[in-house]
C-alpha cells in the first residue's frame, strides 16, 4: 500500500467507521480492490493521478462495470480529495454505507457497544 492508502486504512480498519468491517486488497473475481466492506458490498477505490491515462482509465471502467454487475457498489476517491479533507472522505464512506443499508442490500453487521467517543472514531 502507498502512503495515501495507509492513511485511509488507518481510518477504516478495526471497525472504526460505526462498526463496519473493511478488508484491504480484497480479491473479488479476477480483480483486487483497495478496500472492501463485505456486509455492504461496498468497494472503496483510491484513484492515483496515474489512473487518468486513457488505457488505465479504460481498464478501470471495465473493471468497475464487471464488479457492479456482480452486485458491488464502487466508490472512487481521488488522492486529491484525501489530501484536501480526510474527514470528509470518511464521512462520505459512512453516508454511502448508510445508503446501502437503506436499500436493503445486506444485513447490518453486529455493532459493538459504542465507545465513549463518537462511533466514527478517528476523526481529527
Amino acid at each position: 500500500m502507498n502512503a495515501t492508502e495507509l492513511l485511509i486504512w488507518s481510518r477504516l480498519r478495526g471497525r472504526k467507521v460505526d462498526g463496519w468491517k473493511f478488508r484491504r486488497q480484497q480479491p473479488i473475481g479476477p480483480y483486487f480492490v483497495d478496500f472492501y466492506c463485505p456486509a455492504a458490498k461496498l468497494i472503496v477505490e483510491i484513484d492515483e493521478p496515474a489512473h487518468q491515462g486513457d488505457a488505465t482509465w479504460a481498464y478501470d471502467l471495465r473493471r468497475q462495470a464487471w464488479l457492479e454487475t456482480e452486485g458491488h457498489r464502487m466508490l472512487r476517491i481521488s488522492v486529491s480529495q484525501i489530501s484536501r479533507d480526510l474527514n470528509e472522505v470518511i464521512e462520505t464512506i459512512y453516508v454511502v454505507l448508510l445508503e446501502q443499508e437503506k436499500r436493503g442490500f445486506f444485513r447490518r453487521p453486529h455493532r459493538p457497544a459504542p465507545p465513549a467517543t463518537s462511533p466514527r472514531a478517528g476523526k481529527s
